[in-house]
């Protein structure tokens, strides 16, 4: 893998510029972390060197004096919404951070249930995490939020939320993702804080947009890439234009939220110490970048592979038509297209050859290998069989797992659990070749080649299953597929 991302220098400026903020203000702190504390893999994607627990290992120097605050949305529990790179629930996904927090000796606080409108699914889940012995609060929606300021800013907005008792002077508020309300529960505790006469500030750590990198960075644009099902837009920021005359990145939420900001800051202190969105946020990534080309062109990998995942998402009914076209129309502006893809070009390539489906990997070398569907492997199990061959350096034509071992395995797919499918999944293949490695040398080397698959990227012209997505994710492989189900083969 080519770097172009200082991971370490990050560490050290960014944790230093945090206690800055820190020590501005008075008894307390709410910082709102944007992205994922833990597994940013988006980040480490597009700014290759980048860790995925970066933003963990900086608060760790800080434990002793910070809690967390859990957020998660009432409409995302009722809409039982995926954390798409993990596969599982937001609801979830609370207790699996709250788990990680714990192991790692950090005090969590609480759990607040944001855009609290009496659903029922929220209810319940209330009522199973106070089982659990954890402390839940709601927030309320708002209406007119949140341009309705004079309501916000009052009894009848953030003075209806429950206040969130917290004794640390650093709180943390994070969530499963975007679109949590976690800045919202920041401002309402800021409310309540003033009403109980606490001097309490807020600051904003969000990985994107890069405030000082430009609107057309690929790494911005991968970004609205991301998040295309929120309707985020990166835009200039024109308070930061306004106060100091030049340009910074920031997206529209930010934007809108800021004169709220600033209400509540005059209430509190008499004067706001922000002058524009920009300013609230403490993000120092874009200060890192050791090699910007390959920053662009990992950011515009990303924003193809987003392509994509929201095709097939769309072909789920998991997707809009919206947001699909709306990264279609980022691809544009990056002036890329799938053809940029190079495990696309040579999948496809193969598939006009043998007309059934196929599947091509890209090594960290650079090399290309194709797969096709057989009678005993789909794409991608063959295909994973070919790569590790090849870095084992096995020849193509040796057979790691015998004749004998596939067909009883076949026949319980089939006969016995009832299956539709006789061709072996990765798992399968990747279980059949460890019990074969007791016995044959070339297994036993050809599984050791798997962690260099770290990295690798892999197309296939159908989409796969959920267990042969999830093997790839497991061995660290960036995945994409062509939004069909089956393709069948060309009649001679």
């Amino acid at each position: 893998m080519k770097y172009g991302f200082d991971n370490e220098k990050y560490l050290k400026i960014q944790s230093e510029h945090i206690k800055e903020r820190i020590a501005k203000f008075g008894d307390k702190l709410y910082m709102e972390f944007g992205g994922k504390l833990f597994d940013d893999f988006h980040a480490s994607r597009v700014l290759p060197g980048f860790h995925p627990d970066s933003k963990m290992q900086m608060l760790l120097q800080l434990k002793e004096d910070l809690e967390i605050i859990i957020v998660i949305s009432a409409v995302d529990i009722e809409k039982n919404k995926i954390r798409s790179d993990l596969g599982i629930t937001y609801d979830m996904d609370v207790l699996r951070l709250r788990d990680e927090f714990m192991d790692l000796d950090l005090s969590v606080n609480s759990v607040v249930i944001t855009h609290f409108n009496g659903q029922a699914s929220a209810e319940a889940y209330r009522k199973r995490l106070e089982n659990m012995g954890i402390t839940v609060y709601y927030h309320h929606t708002i209406e007119g939020y949140p341009q309705n300021v004079a309501l916000i800013d009052s009894d009848e907005g953030f003075g209806k939320n429950d206040y969130v008792v917290t004794s640390k002077p650093l709180v943390v508020v994070t969530a499963p993702g975007p679109g949590s309300g976690k800045m919202a529960v920041c401002l309402s505790q800021l409310y309540q804080e003033n009403k109980r006469g606490v001097k309490a500030g807020y600051a904003k750590f969000e990985t994107f947009p890069v405030w000082n990198l430009p609107l057309s960075h690929p790494v911005n644009m991968a970004y609205e890439a991301a998040t295309a099902d929120l309707e985020d837009v990166n835009m200039i920021d024109p308070f930061h234009l306004d106060a100091y005359g030049a340009t910074a990145v920031n997206y529209n939420r930010d934007i809108e939220i800021f004169p709220v900001m600033n209400a509540l800051f005059e209430d509190i202190y008499g004067d706001s110490p922000y002058k524009s969105p920009t300013d609230m946020g403490v993000n120092m990534i874009g200060y890192c970048i050791s090699d910007d080309e390959v920053c662009r062109e990992a950011s515009r990998q990303e924003i193809i592979r987003r392509y994509y995942h929201s095709l097939c998402n769309f072909a789920d009914g998991k997707a809009t038509e919206n947001e699909v076209n709306k990264i279609a129309l980022v691809m544009k502006k990056a002036k890329i297209t799938t053809e940029d893809r190079k495990t696309t070009v040579a999948a496809r390539e193969r598939l006009e050859k043998c007309g059934v489906a196929t599947a091509a990997i890209e090594l960290e070398d650079g090399t290309i290998i194709t797969a096709e569907t057989s009678p005993l492997l789909g794409p991608s199990a063959a295909l994973l069989l070919n790569a590790i061959k090849h870095l084992a350096g096995i020849a193509h034509n040796v057979k790691l797992i015998p004749q004998q071992m596939i067909t009883p395995i076949q026949k319980t797919k089939v006969t016995y659990l009832h299956g539709h499918n006789p061709r072996l999944h990765t798992d399968e293949v990747l279980v059949a070749i460890s019990m074969m490695s007791l016995i044959d040398e070339n297994c036993l080397h050809a599984l050791d080649q798997l962690p260099k698959l770290l990295g690798a990227q892999v197309h296939s012209t159908v989409m796969l299953s959920e267990v042969d997505r999830k093997t790839f994710q497991k061995l660290g492989i960036g995945l994409t597929c062509d939004p069909i189900r089956k393709i069948k083969k060309k009649k001679q």
